[in-house]
C-alpha cells in the first residue's frame, strides 16, 4: 500500500512540475496531414469575419481562426479550403465530415454542443442579438415593434431567440423566413420587411458594407436593446481530441500573444526575450508543441502569419476596419473584456 501511494505521489508531482507527454494523433488529425490542407466551414459572406475579397481570398476574424489552426498544423497558414455554407447546411457539412471545423459565428449553445455532436473549441467573438431598421420607421426601441415584419434566417438561435423576445414582451410580430444572408438583406433593404435581426456583428458588417444605392449607412439605425448572449466560436466534431485541442489552443495562442504583447511585427524581437513565459509560449523554451502534437514554433507561426487576437480584431472588424466595431467585452481581461486565454505552460 505505501509503495502504491508512493507511485501515485511521484505520479502527481510529474503532472505538477509539467512533465509534458507527447499527443497522440487522431484520426481527424491524421487525414489533415495526408490532404495537405485544412477544410474550413465559413459563413456565405459577412464583411470583417467571412469574407472573399475582390482577389478572390478570403479574409476576416473568422478566417484568421482557419489560417491559424493551418500555421499550427503546417507552419503554413495559406493551407485552407474554404467551404461558404448557409446556416442550414453548416452542420451536416461538420457531421458528414465535408469540413473539418466551422468558423463562421456559430453560437455555443448546450444541445449543439452535445446533441449534435460537437465539440466548440473557444470564443472568437462575445456577440449579441439585436435589430436594425430604416430610420424612416421612426422607432427607437425594440420594445416598439409591436407587429413589425421581421426578417430572419432559418436554423439559427436568432429565429428562437426573437420568438422568446416577443412572447415575454408580449408582443406579436411577422417572420420573413430567408435562407441566404444576401437574399435576407435584399428583402430588408427592399422594404419587404420592417426589421433585420441577426447577431449584432452581422448588423453592424451589414450596415458598412451592404448597403444598396442611393441609400446609405446613415439611413439605418441599430436599436439599443441586445436580446440575447452569442459567444461565436469555431467548432469540430466530437471523436478527435488532439484536432479539438489545437483549434482550441491556436485561439488561446493569439489570445495570449496579445496579453504578453507579442505581435507579428516584433515576434521574432520577442524570441530573445529573457521572459520565461513568452520563451515557453514561442517555443524557445521547447515543450509545448511536443505536448500539443505539433512544431515547437507553432505559436510563432500563428503569430508571424496571422497576428494575435487585437491584430485580428482591429484589421477585420475594429477601428482599422470598415465596421468599426469597439473591442468592448471582446477586449482582454486585463482590460476588462472576456477574452480570457488559460495558460500556455
Amino acid at each position: 500500500m505505501h509503495n502504491v501511494t508512493k507511485a501515485v505521489t511521484a505520479g502527481f508531482f510529474a503532472i505538477a512540475l509539467g512533465v509534458a507527454g507527447t499527443a497522440q494523433a487522431g484520426k481527424e488529425l491524421d487525414a489533415i496531414k495526408a490532404r495537405g490542407s485544412l477544410i474550413c466551414g465559413v459563413g456565405i459572406g459577412t464583411a470583417g469575419f467571412m469574407l472573399s475579397n475582390s482577389q478572390g481570398k478570403w479574409v476576416g476574424l473568422n478566417v484568421d481562426v482557419c489560417r491559424a489552426v493551418a500555421a499550427a498544423i503546417f507552419g503554413d497558414a495559406d493551407k485552407v479550403k474554404y467551404v461558404p455554407l448557409t446556416s442550414q447546411q453548416r452542420f451536416t457539412a461538420l457531421q458528414s465530415g465535408e469540413v473539418d471545423l466551422l468558423s463562421n459565428n456559430t453560437t455555443v449553445t448546450l444541445t449543439r454542443d452535445t446533441a449534435l455532436g460537437f465539440d466548440f473549441t473557444g470564443v472568437t467573438y462575445y456577440d449579441g442579438q439585436g435589430f436594425m431598421v430604416n430610420k424612416k420607421l421612426g422607432v427607437k426601441s425594440a420594445k416598439e415593434l409591436n407587429g413589425a415584419t421581421i426578417c430572419v434566417a432559418p436554423g439559427t438561435t436568432t429565429e428562437l431567440n426573437l420568438a422568446d423576445y416577443f412572447r415575454a414582451n408580449k408582443m406579436n410580430f411577422k417572420p420573413v423566413v430567408i435562407e441566404k444572408v444576401d437574399e435576407v438583406r435584399a428583402a430588408f433593404f427592399s422594404g419587404r420587411c420592417d426589421v433585420y435581426t441577426t447577431d449584432n456583428s452581422s448588423l453592424y458588417a451589414t450596415r458598412a458594407a451592404n448597403v444598396p444605392p442611393p441609400l446609405t449607412v446613415d439611413d439605418f439605425i441599430i436599436l439599443p436593446e441586445v436580446i440575447s448572449k452569442e459567444p461565436l466560436g469555431p467548432v469540430v466534431r466530437h471523436g478527435d481530441s488532439q484536432f479539438a485541442d489545437i483549434v482550441r489552443w491556436s485561439l488561446f495562442a493569439m489570445v495570449e500573444a496579445e496579453e504578453y504583447g507579442i505581435t507579428s511585427a516584433n515576434v521574432d524581437e520577442m524570441m530573445k526575450s529573457d521572459n520565461p513565459t513568452i520563451k515557453r509560449i514561442l517555443g524557445v523554451t521547447p515543450g509545448m508543441g511536443k505536448a500539443l502534437g505539433v512544431d515547437e514554433k507553432w505559436v510563432y507561426n500563428i503569430i508571424k502569419q496571422v497576428g494575435n487576437y487585437g491584430e485580428s480584431f482591429e484589421r477585420n472588424v475594429g477601428m482599422g476596419s470598415i465596421l468599426k466595431i469597439a473591442r468592448g467585452q471582446n477586449e482582454l481581461w486585463t482590460k476588462g473584456g472576456l477574452q480570457y486565454a488559460p495558460p500556455i505552460r
